[in-house]
């Protein structure tokens, strides 16, 4: 099967995780940043892999030089467009994006300056390539800004941002220490994604959902520790895993990534193949890019080839995706019903002509 060919929807994906290393060199040198730990590309690349990191913390230090070369709203603008660039060369036709507004400050620019430039390079993408693109914006749990960054995301509501996120650690910064924030967001119209059951225990999924009232999670793995699971098949739930998939409350679950920050030892212990046969909405999303050196079209494959899933299979987790997304609904749906539907429908149709010939 040619994955890349397949038309597919990302959920998670973070602008600061996935800037080309060719553009991380030029913007370094162009705006004079010596901190890069190399200075080539083959090293820059090594070092950005963090597929050996370990944890989620050690994993998310590589941000550091990402965010530092984004200084300008004409550098981010740049990084933007090449995001939207490089997801549409992948087979990616819908995406919703995430940044962090209150980080590139240190540089001077305002919340509403760095969000005017991510959308003005979505746009040049779309235009270009005919990708639909969204944007979340992004609190980091550890800091205390995350209300300001609701009342930046708020005016462009109808511009093209279409949610609030809380990122960062997880163990120590409960998700509802944001109880303000996420309230704000609801009450806006703003969608709400919250990072939890990546590196914390399944109780970082009841906080943001029965707490902060996400209604989507970014990763959610760790409700697998709210069933009985064997390594291989999920046999019962207890009461906030029937929630999670009963409630069908999307998990945008990010394969690569867990094994980079050792939430899982291998691929055959995820537990992705036994959450999707046992009913829940999961989601398939790279996370960061350049940190995981993964596509969207890895990942399928990845996910395909480990718990063999087949055109129906990636079909239904393309249009989970979709379904779960916080952009335009007609758009969403004309892309399910001309897009998506078409395309996995010839692949199935094919490989069934070439089995009945053999």
């Amino acid at each position: 099967m040619d994955y890349r060919s397949l038309p597919k929807a990302l959920l998670h994906d973070h602008l600061d995780g996935g800037v080309r290393v060719e553009t991380i060199l030029e913007l370094a040198d162009a705006q004079g940043y010596t901190g890069l730990p190399a200075a080539d590309i083959d090293g820059l690349t090594d070092w950005f892999d963090q597929g050996r990191s370990g944890s989620l913390e050690r994993y998310l230090e590589a941000f550091t030089h990402t965010v530092a070369v984004m200084s300008t709203q004409e550098a981010i603008a740049r990084i933007a467009y090449e995001t939207g660039i490089d997801l549409a060369a992948d087979g990616v036709v819908y995406a919703e994006i995430r940044f962090g507004p209150s980080l590139q400050m240190i540089h001077g620019l305002t919340r509403e300056a760095t969000i005017e430039a991510v959308l003005d390079g979505f746009s040049a993408a779309h235009r270009e390539t005919g990708i639909i693109l969204y944007v979340i914006a992004s609190a980091l749990r550890h800091d205390t800004d995350s209300v300001e960054v609701v009342r930046a995301a708020i005016p462009y509501l109808d511009q093209g941002l279409v949610a609030f996120d809380l990122a960062g650690p997880e163990a120590g910064f409960p998700a509802d220490d944001h109880l303000a924030a996420c309230r704000l967001a609801r009450e806006a119209g703003l969608g709400l994604t919250i990072h939890a059951g990546e590196a914390d225990t399944a109780a970082s999924i009841w906080r943001a959902v029965a707490r902060c009232g996400a209604t989507r999670i970014g990763h959610g793995v760790r409700i697998v520790d709210e069933t009985d699971f064997d390594g291989d098949t999920i046999t019962s739930l207890a009461p906030l895993a029937r929630r999670i998939r009963d409630h069908r409350i999307p998990l945008e679950v990010s394969i690569t990534s867990n094994l980079d920050t050792s939430a899982f030892p291998s691929a055959g212990e995820h537990p992705f193949g036994a959450l999707y046969r046992s009913g829940f909405t999961v989601t398939l999303n790279t996370d960061n890019r350049l940190m995981s050196r993964v596509s969207l079209t890895d990942e399928y494959e990845l996910a395909a080839t480990t718990f063999d899933l087949g055109p129906s299979d990636l079909e239904e987790i393309t249009i989970n995706a979709l379904e779960a997304g916080y952009g335009d609904w007609p758009e969403r749906r004309r892309l399910i019903d001309d897009v998506i539907r078409p395309a996995y429908a010839s692949v199935a149709s094919s490989q069934a002509a070439t089995s009945e010939s053999t």
